[in-house]
C-alpha cells in the first residue's frame, strides 16, 4: 500500500508540474496547482484501493491519475484573449 500512495504522490507531481509548465497562463495559482496535484492522485488512489481492494496496483494508478487530472483541470482558467470591437451588423438585418 505504501508504494500505491508514493506512486500515486509522483504521479500527482507529474500532473501538476506538467500543467504548470505546458499552461503556465491558465493556472491562478503555481503553488496552489503544485499541491493539489499529489493529494487528488493520492485521494484517487485511496479511493480506488478502498472499491477495488488489494491486488488490483495497475487499476489504482489508473483511477489516481484520472482522478488527479480531473481536479487540476478544475483549476484552469480561460486563456485571456485581447478584446475584439464588436462585428459590424449585417446591411438589411435588424439587430435586437
Amino acid at each position: 500500500m505504501i508504494w500505491e500512495a508514493l506512486g500515486a504522490v509522483f504521479i500527482g507531481l507529474a500532473i501538476a508540474l506538467s500543467a504548470t509548465h505546458w499552461l503556465a497562463d491558465r493556472f491562478p495559482s503555481r503553488t496552489l496547482t503544485l499541491a493539489t496535484g499529489p493529494v487528488a492522485t493520492l485521494f484517487g488512489a485511496l479511493l480506488a484501493r478502498s472499491i477495488l481492494g488489494p491486488g488490483y496496483p495497475v487499476q489504482v494508478m489508473v483511477a489516481a491519475l484520472a482522478m488527479g487530472t480531473a481536479l487540476v483541470s478544475l483549476l484552469a482558467r480561460p486563456p485571456r484573449r485581447r478584446m475584439r470591437r464588436p462585428a459590424a451588423p449585417l446591411k438589411g438585418h435588424r439587430t435586437a
